[in-house]
């Protein structure tokens, strides 16, 4: 059984191109559903039935999980059922007309334009190439609203300066970028001064944009720390890179920009991740319109 999930992993990898989190999550979710339908008498996938799902679904509930996390894990469940049904281990999807449970959606977390501001001045305070290295990338991920999974994912090749761009492939498909302003002059100083001081530390040249103390790529988890240091500085006791993402989003949306306009920036496939903006940038552009 575990050959189908290691290729039912590959596929959410290589194919459906989710996030780290959410890929991670997926694997802990049937993991769990493995063990279930294994203590059910089960050897083979191909034995799964809509009664095994619904069982393990209740099984779910009577722990009293969160909503959120009982919608995941129906989330997972169906998507690997309907990654078997595909595959022909099983005949019929048993989990296909299965309803996951419904989340509120609470609005997601920003910081304000003046927390921002600080935080883009705090890197250039710092000694080493790094400060113009962490400029960048602040930089970088404030202007464009990607996620700290596609900053560190960018080669040096996917950056056009000169068309004040940058290529940036998501979950899904490939997005283009616009990067001008302080962000630009941030990465041109960054390339041009310090990142092949930073290189130097590596054997080998990297392709990766941003790089780590040791020369190589920098990681999503690299990148937390980094950003976890400068919310100490400031007195933040919660600054995750997604909020930073989410601050971008907000604050274009309370200037004016065009929700369709957004979520093409934002790489979202459905318009209604984009809305959960809306009110709180609705709420932003009031208050600044009262001052």
């Amino acid at each position: 059984m575990q050959e189908q999930l290691d290729r039912f992993f590959s596929h959410l990898k290589d194919e459906r191109r989710l996030s780290e989190n959410t890929s991670s999550a997926y694997r802990t979710d049937l993991e769990q559903f493995r063990s279930f339908f294994s203590e059910r008498g089960h050897t083979n996938w191909s034995t799964l039935s809509r009664d095994d799902v619904l069982a393990f679904l209740l099984f779910l509930r009577e722990r009293r999980y969160a909503t959120s996390t009982l919608a995941r894990r129906t989330a997972a469940v169906k998507s690997f059922s309907a990654f078997l049904a595909a595959n022909g281990v099983v005949a019929t999807d048993p989990a296909a007309e299965l309803d996951s449970p419904k989340v509120d959606r609470t609005p997601p977390r920003s910081i304000t334009v003046n927390l921002v501001d600080e935080l883009l001045e705090l890197p250039l305070r710092q000694a080493g190439p790094e400060a113009l290295r962490d400029k960048a990338m602040l930089e970088l991920l404030y202007a464009t609203g990607m996620r700290v999974s596609e900053l560190v994912a960018l080669n040096i090749d996917d950056l056009r300066l000169d068309d004040e761009q940058v290529r940036c492939v998501g979950r899904s498909k490939e997005r283009i970028l616009p990067i001008s302003g302080s962000a630009g002059t941030a990465l041109e100083e960054y390339l041009d001064i310090s990142r092949s001081q930073i290189a130097r530390a590596a054997n080998e040249p990297d392709a990766a944009l941003f790089l780590n103390h040791r020369g190589k790529r920098l990681t999503r988890q690299g990148f937390w720390l980094i950003l976890k240091g400068y919310a100490n500085q400031l007195g933040v006791q919660e600054l995750t890179p997604h909020m930073l993402r989410h601050s971008f989003a907000e604050h274009m949306l309370a200037n004016g920009a065009d929700l369709r306009a957004v979520q093409t920036l934002l790489g979202h496939a459905s318009i209604s991740t984009t809305q959960i903006y809306q009110q709180p940038a609705a709420a932003q552009a009031k208050s600044h319109g009262t001052k």
